[in-house]
């Protein structure tokens, strides 16, 4: 079932893009609350996708989840999906959706990521090891162009972490298509400002969300 401030704006039209963001149980899912309010404003900027105003949360054991194109996720403890949920994912990436699971340790080794990981590997099996996404792969392309691949956080630069900057995404595709995206970069604390404050910025940080959306709403 669907919960959260959407419910006052009714439901989204088929048309619209919706900022799903995935609840599980076993960690601090709702971390990082501006995100997608800035994330929606900069698709509302530069594209012409209409979108549903408000987040809505949802579970992977929804009945409703296969409604969303896109699945936010993000959280800094550990995940552990039961065993429905991991029949909501598997369903959802293969009837063509895309999660996309950010890290906010930005740690290889932090207990999100090996927790993640590990579910990923339980629910998809070999393609749940989440390889590499090359630099020239469609989501770097999909809107604005990153020829290097994935941009930086200033978490990353700062030496929080791991004390890396991660210059790869990882990912699943299913029928040559990104299902999940997951990043070690922590873009969720990067675009966790009120979307107003974005004049303040040298270079809009959130122009990679609009091509993880577009690729979401196109690929």
């Amino acid at each position: 079932m669907i919960s959260g401030p959407a419910e006052p704006q009714g439901r989204p039209r088929a048309s619209e893009f919706v900022f799903a963001r995935l609840r599980y149980d076993s960690g601090d899912w709702d971390y990082n609350p501006k995100v997608a309010a800035n994330v929606l404003n900069s698709v509302v900027e530069y594209t012409t996708i209409r979108v549903f105003p408000e987040e809505v949360v949802i579970t992977a054991a929804s009945d409703e989840l296969l409604a969303f194109p896109f699945l936010f996720m993000t959280g800094h403890k550990l995940v552990r999906f039961s065993a429905k949920e991991r029949k909501g994912l598997q369903a959802f990436v293969e009837n063509g959706g895309l999660l996309f699971s950010d890290d906010c340790n930005h740690d290889v080794n932090g207990l999100y990521a090996r927790s993640f990981e590990e579910e990923m590997r339980t629910t998809f099996g070999d393609a749940g090891r989440l390889p590499k996404i090359p630099s020239h792969h469609p989501v770097y392309r999909s809107f604005f162009r990153f020829a290097s691949g994935p941009p930086q956080t200033s978490h990353e630069l700062n030496g929080w972490g791991d004390e890396l900057v991660h210059d790869y995404l990882r990912g699943l595709e299913h029928r040559s298509r990104l299902g999940v995206l997951y990043s070690n970069k922590d873009y969720g604390c990067e675009w966790d400002y009120d979307w107003r404050n974005k004049r303040f910025q040298r270079e809009d940080n959130t122009k990679f969300a609009v091509n993880v959306v577009v690729y979401a709403m196109t690929a």
